[in-house]
């Protein structure tokens, strides 16, 4: 998220509900605990749940392009396809590779953790 607010003045972190993977929690919490974690002097991020199509949140406020991380050539395949679609909807898309430590590190793979200690 840092290296996006490098690139950009504002930077909108959208926890969008993805009806293929199934969080412990709605898209408010989650939202909620992004929010808890960002440093309170990152006052050009914030932190939006939406639960329509992520080029709708776009338009209605204006916002022109996504910042994908993509952690490998799996991930780049199939985020370049998400791409292709919202260029169509006329959302540009910008891709950073995932910081080396962080390569391996999935969400499945987070929330099987949190799961894990949660009990």
């Amino acid at each position: 998220m840092s290296r996006a607010r490098d690139l950009f003045d504002e930077v909108v972190v959208l926890v969008a509900v993805n009806s293929i993977k199934h969080p412990g929690s709605d898209e408010e919490k989650r939202a909620a605990a992004v929010r808890a974690v960002l440093p309170v002097e990152w006052t050009s991020v914030t932190v939006a749940a939406w639960s329509g199509l992520t080029t709708t949140y776009c338009r209605l406020r204006e916002v022109g392009v996504f910042v994908r991380g993509v952690r490998n050539t799996t991930d780049l395949r199939a985020e370049y396809q998400l791409a292709a679609m919202n260029q169509s909807l006329g959302v540009a898309t910008v891709f950073l590779p995932a910081q080396p430590e962080l390569a391996a590190v999935s969400s499945t793979a987070v929330r099987t953790l949190g799961a894990w200690r949660a009990e």
